[in-house]
């Protein structure tokens, strides 16, 4: 056993080798700022939610900012969180390169900036996301399934965000690959408002393609949108159409639930990727690094078969 003043040595040691490292023992009392411009999607508002929860357990004090789809106030934003100094700035559900300068400006400051539900970009110290090509893959495997892979169908998308551009993509290589199923409308959703928005533009679609058999599905590129394409059928009282997106919103569950036409979700693990940002930032604020520079949450297809649900018909 050491003696006392062997103890007292070795301390101050150790508090000298922290000091001289330059780095932190840990990164509690961090100001973490944390900016969006779509805090009005439900699973946007999920990843923050969770965050905040992972920042807590850290004692991080978080400041949330939310610019509701202005994009010249998000950089803005960015710019007022870097004079601030703030020890770290996370961006979620959008792509960085829409910021690049203000986002290159709060690396070269050195400030770590983290994406959620973003893009890879090299003024990020970490992006960390779903594989969303797969989950527009595996989404729109199960809605052509729906429909015996040959029919009309309507796409909802919104290509402005990383993510759902992925997505689109996954459609447009199964779209090549079945030639039976072609797209004959699409709208480009608006955010926020996305509900609404979806509704309205389904509404008119319908109008443009009356009959039984003018569409089979909707494609969403989330589950909002889709959403709002089910409120429409159900206020036109069109059958024989379904509609499939993306998130696991609680909404489209239920929706799922219910029988409706609303028929499949892929939830995306917006708590695993709110964790994972928390652990990685950590590390970086403690003067390590993040294990790479894109890390990957799990995704799960929801289905009346997986809800053990049995509908009518």
């Amino acid at each position: 056993m050491p003696s006392a003043i062997g103890r007292a040595c070795i301390s101050a040691s150790v508090f000298l080798a922290v000091l001289g490292s330059g780095h932190p023992a840990s990164a509690a009392g961090e100001r973490v700022s944390v900016l969006t411009p779509y805090l009005s999607a439900v699973a946007t508002a999920e990843m923050v939610e969770a965050f905040k929860r992972e920042a807590e357990k850290r004692q991080w004090s978080v400041d949330v900012v939310d610019t509701a789809g202005d994009f010249g106030a998000l950089a803005s934003r960015i710019e007022d969180v870097t004079a601030a100094k703030a020890d770290a700035i996370v961006l979620v559900s959008f792509d960085p390169a829409q910021v690049q300068d203000q986002a290159d400006r709060a690396a070269a400051a050195g400030i770590p900036v983290v994406a959620i539900d973003g893009a890879k970009n090299a003024a990020l110290a970490l992006n960390v996301t779903s594989d969303n090509y797969v989950l527009g893959e595996t989404m729109t495997k199960h809605l052509f399934a729906a429909i015996g892979s040959s029919g009309k169908i309507v796409r909802l998308f919104h290509s402005a965000h990383p993510g759902v551009r992925q997505r689109e993509i996954a459609l447009d290589d199964a779209l090549k690959a079945t030639p039976a199923v072609t797209e004959v409308a699409s709208h480009y959703v608006q955010v926020p408002g996305q509900i609404e928005d979806s509704r309205a533009a389904v509404d008119s679609i319908l109008l443009a393609h009356p009959g039984d058999e003018a569409i089979d599905a909707i494609w969403a590129a989330w589950d909002e949108p889709g959403i709002g394409a089910q409120l429409a059928l159900e206020a036109a009282g069109r059958e024989g159409i379904v509609v499939a997106g993306i998130d696991g919103n609680p909404q489209a569950v239920e929706l799922i639930k219910a029988c409706t036409p609303f028929i499949a979700t892929v939830r995306q693990g917006f708590g695993e990727m709110a964790r994972i940002a928390a652990e990685q930032l950590e590390k970086t604020l403690t003067g390590g690094k993040p294990e790479a520079a894109e890390l990957y949450a799990p995704v799960e297809l929801i289905t009346r078969e997986s809800l053990g649900v049995s509908c009518p018909g």
